[in-house]
């Protein structure tokens, strides 16, 4: 398996079209980067952990991705990053820039590292209007820096809208898109 990042607005479908893709090449291990932060969060992650294959492993990680992706390499699973904007997030929320640098580049450098198939997941912010604050300016500009990183990293790119892949680099496979 590539590696593919699959961009796309909030309920765009990219998680599920980043799952579909995943089932193509198990083994998969699953990456989710969200923390609980309040009850509305703490469901969604119920219930994505409901969703998914009982037979995926499953890592929980808000910070070190790139220390995941490396620990994962020798026996190299397929995996699904799930996903940059809360993982962002929540690095910029801890205010601390220099460990922010460190795990941003530890996580490109893993990408481009890895032996085998990852899938990305991250929110296109870019088409939106201009933040009102610094932090939400920051966020957006991070993220798209970030985007562009992973894009030029990964064989395949989709914009998903409406459920909708749009491929913007590479292809991707017919089965994965019904």
């Amino acid at each position: 398996m590539n590696k593919i990042l699959v961009l796309g607005g909030i309920r765009s479908g990219k998680s599920g079209l980043a799952e579909r893709l995943a089932a193509l090449s198990p083994p998969v291990c699953y990456v989710a980067t969200a923390s609980p932060g309040d009850a509305e969060m703490a469901e969604r992650i119920r219930r994505h952990r409901e969703q998914r294959p009982a037979e995926w492993d499953l890592v929980e990680e808000p910070v070190a991705l790139g220390a995941v992706m490396a620990a994962r390499a020798s026996q190299a699973p397929t995996l699904l990053v799930d996903c940059m904007s809360l993982w962002l997030g929540q690095l910029l929320a801890a205010g601390d820039d220099a460990a922010f640098q460190r795990e941003r580049h530890a996580f490109v450098d893993a990408v481009t590292a890895y032996p085998g198939g990852v899938v990305i997941v991250s929110n296109e912010v870019g088409l939106g209007t201009i933040g009102m604050d610094a932090l939400t300016r920051r966020f957006a500009d991070e993220l798209g820096w970030l985007n562009q990183d992973l894009a030029q990293r990964c064989d395949t790119v989709v914009l998903t809208v409406a459920g909708l892949p749009q491929v913007l680099k590479g292809e991707l496979p017919e089965e994965a898109c019904r």
